[in-house]
C-alpha cells in the first residue's frame, strides 16, 4: 500500500494545483518512484489511497500501463491519517499475504529483501523500519528491537509501553510490512494513525523495528528543499 492521501502542505505552492503524490522527482512523479520500489520488492498488487486532487492521481494511475495490479481507496469524503487509511483498504489486499507498506513522499536505497526477509524470518506482526537520524519524534526498542514506546522531544511527550532496562531511540522511516491478523486488532474505520496503533498493540504483538544502516540515502521529500536536495544527491551518481 502507498500513503498518497495527504494534503502535501510542507509541498506549497507546488501542491496548490498537483497532489504530492504527483510532484516530480528526477522526471517522474513520486507515486510512479512508490509504485516501481513495491513492484521491485515483489508486490502483486498495490493499494494507492486517495484524498487531494484524488481526481488526478486516479487519472495518471488509469492511464499508464503498470506491471501489476493497481487498486483505489478512496478516501475522498473523509481523510483517515495513515491507519484509517491502511484499515479501510483491508478489503482489498490479497487475502492471508503480507502488506508491504510506505508513504509515497519517501525516496531511500534500502534493501527491500532484505527488509522483507527479517519480517518473516522474526515472524513478526509487523516490522518498522527504522534509522538513527535527527527527528522530533523517536520510536523506542528493546534490546531485542521490539516496540517499546515513543517520545516527542520537543514537546516532551511519551508512551511507554512497557518497562525495560534499556532502550534504544531511533526515527521511523514511512516503511513498514504488517500482517494481516494486526490489522484486524486494528478496529473499525475511523480516522487514527498507525504509529498509535502499533503502539496499543504492542504489548500484545510481535512489533519489531528493522535498523537499517546510516549509511543507506534515505530522504523524506515532504518539503520542496527536501525535495532539491534528494535530486542533487541522486544525480550525483552517488
Amino acid at each position: 500500500m502507498i500513503f498518497a492521501a495527504g494534503l502535501g502542505t510542507r509541498l506549497q505552492p507546488l501542491t496548490h494545483n498537483l497532489p504530492k503524490a504527483l510532484a516530480p522527482f528526477n522526471g517522474r512523479p513520486l507515486l510512479w518512484h512508490a509504485i516501481k520500489s513495491v513492484e521491485q520488492a515483489g508486490a502483486e498488487r498495490v493499494i494507492v489511497n486517495v484524498h487531494h486532487f484524488a481526481h488526478q492521481i486516479i487519472d495518471y494511475l488509469q492511464s499508464n500501463d503498470w506491471g501489476l495490479d493497481v487498486c483505489i481507496s478512496d478516501e475522498t469524503d473523509q481523510l483517515l491519517d495513515t491507519g484509517g487509511g491502511l484499515v479501510k483498504a483491508k478489503s482489498l489486499f490479497i487475502a492471508q499475504k503480507p502488506i508491504l507498506i510506505r508513504n509515497v513522499d519517501i525516496i531511500s536505497s534500502a534493501d527491500m529483501d532484505a527488509f522483507l526477509k527479517a519480517h518473516q524470518q522474526g515472524g513478526n506482526a509487523a516490522t518498522l523500519m527504522v534509522k538513527q537520524r535527527n527527528s522530533s519524534r523517536y520510536l523506542s526498542f528493546d534490546e531485542q528491537m521490539r516496540l517499546c514506546g515513543w517520545k516527542n522531544i520537543n514537546t516532551g511527550e511519551h508512551i511507554d509501553v512497557c518497562q525495560v532496562h534499556s532502550s534504544v531511540d531511533l526515527a521511523f522511516s514511512g516503511v513498514h510490512i504488517v500482517e494481516p491478523p494486526l490489522v484486524e486488532a486494528m478496529g473499525d474505520v475511523r480516522p487514527f494513525s498507525i504509529i498509535q496503533a502499533y503502539l496499543s498493540l504492542a504489548a500484545q504483538h510481535r512489533i519489531v523495528g528493522y535498523r537499517v544502516s546510516n549509511e543507506v540515502p534515505w530522504f523524506d521529500v515532504g518539503t520542496i528543499e527536501k525535495l532539491k536536495e534528494a535530486e542533487l544527491y541522486y544525480k550525483s551518481g552517488k
